[in-house]
């Protein structure tokens, strides 16, 4: 497996370009008691360059998400009786995925028959790149095994579990013990699902089977709720923007370190929050943006 040693990135912009040549992101997420999110994975996506990021969420959420950012547009789903997105909600995310580039799915989403339904249905449509997240994949791992999700998938997929998110996708897809190497566990299981899998945590692992990068940026100060939102939003604005599955995923795991470490230096590893990381995306782009 090749090593990756040097870290892509976007080329200029040309001077006559207009928004929808920089990637139209839909993110999906969202659920009562969980609005903020996906408004954290929108604003990532919009401070990562993408040109138009319309969010999706149940609709007795909208206002509050709506209210968090006024540079992303929103979009009403149906619910459930616990406020979760409800099956009825596939077709018109179906739609509104094959007006967009790129789709983010999981942030605040939670676990539920409707987010099932919705999440297979996606995973099922040929073309769509997909960044799965969170209770996104919390869902698949409950659709594993024989038949299950990876045998239906026909989209491009990135996954970016935890390490208790790898957890549970190992054992249920792959019946021998999850080794305790991180770059073999994100190895095995990109070869296992045909995906791109970004395993966050210290010296984040990213693996889509072929090659494979750790991660250098990066502070235990983002161990915070929230900053692997951003690091959705920010991978799916690059993934938008023109760069491949594992391009997109490693330069995105090492400018969402590189702007964490900048707020740390600013704010102390202690107070920092992941509305600072999303602060110092900037700089971190300024850094390290384009070619």
């Amino acid at each position: 497996m090749k090593t990756i040693t040097q870290i892509p990135v976007l080329q200029p912009r040309p001077v006559d370009g207009h928004k929808g040549l920089f990637g139209k992101i839909l993110i999906i997420g969202g659920s009562v008691g969980f609005s903020g999110a996906p408004a954290l994975a929108g604003k990532a996506a919009l401070r990562s360059g993408a040109g138009l990021v319309r969010v999706a969420v149940p609709g007795s959420i909208l206002p509050i998400v709506a209210s968090l950012e006024p540079c992303y547009t929103t979009i009403p789903l149906a619910e459930d009786a616990d406020g979760k997105i409800a099956s009825e909600a596939a077709g018109i995310l179906a739609e509104h995925a094959k007006q967009n580039d790129v789709v983010a799915f999981g942030p605040g989403v939670g676990v539920s028959a409707g987010v099932k339904d919705v999440l297979l249905h996606l995973l099922g449509m040929e073309s769509l790149k997909i960044v799965i997240d969170a209770d996104g994949l919390n869902t698949l791992a409950l659709c594993g095994g024989a038949g299950g999700w990876v045998k239906k998938k026909k989209a491009s997929v990135i996954l970016t579990p935890h390490p208790g998110e790898m957890q549970r996708l190992w054992k249920s897809l792959i019946r021998e013990a999850m080794p305790e190497d991180r770059a073999e566990q994100a190895a095995k299981m990109a070869e296992r699902t045909g995906t791109t899998v970004v395993l966050k945590g210290a010296g984040t692992v990213v693996a889509d089977g072929q090659k494979i990068y750790v991660n250098t940026t990066g502070n235990s100060g983002m161990a915070t709720a929230g900053a692997g939102d951003v690091l959705t939003g920010v991978i799916a604005a690059l993934l938008g923007q023109g760069l491949g599955l594992i391009d997109a995923a490693v330069a995105g795991v090492y400018l969402h370190g590189l702007a964490g470490d900048k707020a740390a230096k600013d704010k102390g590893q202690i107070s920092l929050i992941a509305t600072d990381i999303i602060d110092f995306l900037p700089a971190a782009f300024l850094l390290h943006g384009v070619a």
